[in-house]
């Protein structure tokens, strides 16, 4: 199909409904993948404030923080009192009509509204009904309130992160948050086509704790052939084979950095870098034979590669020894992605028009798909989607919307 012809109409997820209760960043995650692949996302707000996430981290007082801008892409927002009785009978009325509904509130906040899975089944047979806690309803710490850093934490990414000797590092990407909300979005997607067979919804949870397992199978692989006690951690390196790591360039600024990997399967690597920073004469070194050897030795290839490396940019580093086939990459700053030439001529960032702030460059969606090209849309703000979707959803009026907004219902 020609490019020109896709639209939001014909996206992968064109015509799911999906009724949006969670806030920060784990659930938000999910629902925006969902949004970006052609779905119907709508944020159910309370009526004041909204979530956290709009204003607690706003550099802005009264404008919608970057923060909840950059993972509410594409989605639209309503209010709804789920407090009030009214409320909750125009939630239900939502139910009818969603295909799923998802929540990441504090461990049976969303139960004590009256909205379990089979208070949701009973209103709509074929609801997917999603939810995301720090950790297990059947386990010991069922109740205990999770934020990225503690998932993390007691997950193993934490430990398994920082240098050999020195106490654990939390990583800086949110994979406790966002790497959760993708595996949710994973099951969604996987019971929306179970649907069509069944006919039926199902009851999705996930843990961020037990989702942290997962991002963690190539450490415990290594741990269970590791038979003296803990495995330390590694920092930047690669245990057993040099190099591997991250080497220093000019002009020697904080992240003047490049990771350099030769590939303890392929010789052809460390023979490739030896030649392009000039020193030809280490393939004769008997401490080099092999790439066990060289991490043995590491000091002497680490010295020879930082020698040549020192003299170049990051970005020349890489040009050259990534250009010869040689695994490298430069260290980008968030600042630097963000004005990145190719991911902007890509798509990969983007520029929003956002009703408070103005122009905005957002991450796009990294996931290509030839037949679903859904345009990127800013971020709703607070209850902007009151009138068209519930009038779109459940036929209300506007003089309707107007009688609710009165009466604290929305």
């Amino acid at each position: 199909m020609d490019e020109a012809v896709l639209s939001e109409n014909n996206a992968a997820l064109t015509g799911i409904k999906i009724l949006d209760l969670t806030q920060f960043e784990a659930g938000p995650s999910c629902t925006e993948a969902l949004a970006w692949m052609g779905a119907q996302v709508v944020k159910v707000e309370e009526p004041k404030r909204g979530e956290p996430g709009q204003w607690g981290f706003t550099n802005m007082p009264g404008v919608d923080s970057h923060y909840f801008v950059f993972y509410n892409l594409n989605k639209q927002s309503v209010t709804c009192n789920l407090k009030s009785e009214e409320g909750k009978a125009l939630f239900k009325r939502m139910v009818e009509q969603a295909d799923v509904v998802i929540e990441n509130m504090a461990p049976g906040t969303f139960a004590r509204l009256g909205f379990d899975y089979d208070s949701l089944r009973a209103i709509n047979p074929r609801i997917i009904f999603a939810q995301i806690k720090g950790f297990s309803p059947d386990s010991p710490q069922a109740d205990y309130l999770p934020f990225d850093m503690i998932a993390q934490a007691t997950g193993g990414t934490m430990a398994i992160n920082g240098h050999p000797g020195q106490p654990p590092v939390r990583p800086g990407s949110t994979i406790g948050d966002t790497g959760t909300g993708m595996l949710c979005a994973m099951g969604i997607l996987g019971a929306l086509f179970q649907r069509h067979t069944t006919g039926r919804g199902q009851h999705i949870q996930i843990a961020m704790r037990d989702a942290m397992l997962n991002y963690c199978r190539t450490a415990m692989s290594k741990q269970a052939d590791y038979a003296d006690g803990v495995l330390p951690r590694a920092g930047n390196e690669i245990v057993g084979t040099a190099p591997g790591g991250l080497y220093p360039c000019k002009p020697g600024g904080d992240d003047d950095y490049c990771y350099i990997f030769a590939s303890r399967g392929n010789e052809e690597h460390w023979r490739r870098l030896a030649t392009i920073i000039g020193r030809e004469d280490l393939f004769d070194d008997p401490r080099l034979r092999d790439g066990a050897a060289r991490y043995a030795h590491k000091d002497v290839v680490n010295e020879a590669i930082t020698q040549w490396t020192t003299q170049h940019t990051k970005e020349e580093v890489m040009a050259i020894i990534a250009g010869a086939r040689v695994p490298c990459g430069a260290v980008f700053n968030t600042k630097e992605l963000l004005a990145d030439a190719d991911f902007h001529a890509r798509g990969m960032m983007q520029k929003i028009d956002h009703p408070q702030r103005g122009e905005v460059t957002v991450p796009g969606w990294p996931l290509n798909m030839s037949d679903s090209k859904v345009p990127i849309q800013s971020a709703p703000l607070h209850g902007s989607g009151n009138e068209a979707v519930y009038g779109e959803w459940l036929g209300c009026t506007a003089d309707e919307v107007a009688d609710m907004r009165t009466r604290s219902v929305i």
